[in-house]
């Protein structure tokens, strides 16, 4: 428990796409006058790592690194990320940046992966899957919470090539905790390289791509993720349309991750003992509800609540999609599995935030009401597939 903590403390703070860097980024990008669409494609470009993420688990399912699957792997891909972020705060240029930018997208990624099968492997051997899950984002939204006020209070004051800057400064230092843990926390047996054990991991993986069980959950996952994004075009509006300051935007992301965390623990203390089928239909009925709430979005209150029921909602949907993951991935093959059907969710967060911002520029004016509209029932209707699952309405651990 205090690994998965650890891990996702550091992955809160370095992700691109939600740490203290994203802000900062966002805000550089806009003030050299680019686009929602144009800033959204930037991004999609840094989430490619994150679909191709069952290549990172076949590997480390295949081939030990100095005799562990997992423990190698995560210090390296922590010390690449320490690297990566080091340069990014020398840097001056939108085209300098960008393959350093990409890298730590790589090592955060390999990262998710690894821990994404130790939590599948520990998972399945405990019955505590939803536990371990919900440990995982409760703390990574403690640090998105922290990287949020940060990230505006930087922008809020320094201009926005040195708030980058400082941003990638301050994520260089926290991959090495990982690192830390991985040494002296994680238990994890050795293996060795040879014949036997990787005739054993191509047998649980052939079973897996044989599985029309795990097709099913992939579909429904995939549908479930998806529907039109409008976190690009909610950024452009409450700084051009509500004249929000730059902290505030931080201080509203601040809220939204403090609402992931009441998720987490509404969860641990209150909606453990659902069924996964009963936890699902919950998540897509609060998830339809929050993103029509920003319909109310008009001044800096509506803003706050919004946000933290978004981030309830939202919190919710996430325990229950990879719970749902990490219970369908096959033993001996849990790298592969999990990060098969993670990557089918990120494709499908990739492809809503691209067709988001491309309705909101080009569709519907840059009016952002229709596009929430479309959001919203895009999430309702997922609710009619939930039967295809055929849970069988056991408790969801």
């Amino acid at each position: 428990m205090l690994f998965f903590a650890i891990v996702y403390l550091v992955e809160g703070i370095g992700q691109a796409r939600v740490g203290i860097i994203y802000q900062p980024l966002t805000h550089y990008l806009k003030d050299i006058g680019w686009s929602a669409l144009q800033v959204a494609a930037y991004f999609a470009v840094l989430n490619f790592p994150w679909i191709i993420k069952p290549a990172f688990g076949l590997v480390s399912d295949f081939v030990p690194l100095f005799g562990y699957r997992r423990k190698s792997y995560l210090i390296m891909a922590s010390l690449c990320a320490v690297a990566a972020f080091a340069v990014i705060a020398r840097q001056a240029e939108p085209g300098a940046i960008a393959l350093p930018l990409l890298l730590t997208s790589y090592a955060m990624a390999t990262a998710s992966t690894l821990c994404g099968a130790l939590l599948a492997e520990n998972g399945q051997a405990f019955r505590l899957s939803s536990t371990f899950v919900s440990q995982q984002w409760l703390w990574f939204y403690i640090a998105i919470m922290a990287s949020s006020f940060a990230g505006g209070a930087l922008v809020e004051t320094l201009p926005a090539l040195s708030a980058l800057q400082m941003a990638a400064a301050i994520a260089a230092v926290a991959p090495i905790a990982v690192v830390l843990a991985s040494l002296f926390l994680l238990d994890e047996r050795k293996v060795s390289a040879n014949a036997a054990e990787m005739r054993r991991t191509f047998q649980s993986l052939a079973t897996a791509t044989k599985s029309a069980r795990l097709y099913i959950v992939a579909l429904f996952l995939f549908l479930y993720s998806f529907a039109p994004g409008f976190g690009t075009p909610l950024y452009y509006f409450m700084t051009d349309e509500l004249k929000f300051s730059q902290s505030y935007i931080g201080i509203l992301g601040a809220i939204a991750s403090a609402g992931w965390i009441a998720g987490a623990l509404l969860h641990r203390y209150l909606l453990r003992g659902m069924s996964s089928k009963t936890l699902l239909n919950l998540s897509i009925v609060l998830g339809t509800l929050s993103a029509a709430s920003f319909l109310l979005l008009a001044d800096p209150i509506t803003a706050a609540i919004v946000n933290f029921a978004n981030g309830v909602a939202l919190m919710i949907a996430t325990i229950a999609s990879l719970t749902l993951a990490a219970d369908y991935a096959p033993r001996r093959a849990e790298g592969f599995a999990f990060a098969g059907l993670m990557s089918i969710m990120n494709l499908a967060e990739l492809a809503s935030s691209t067709v988001g911002a491309w309705l909101y520029d080009d569709v519907f004016g840059g009016r952002l009401g229709p596009l929430i509209v479309v959001s919203a029932a895009s999430t309702a209707v997922t609710l009619a597939l939930v039967p295809m699952l055929r849970l069988d309405g056991g408790v969801s651990r």
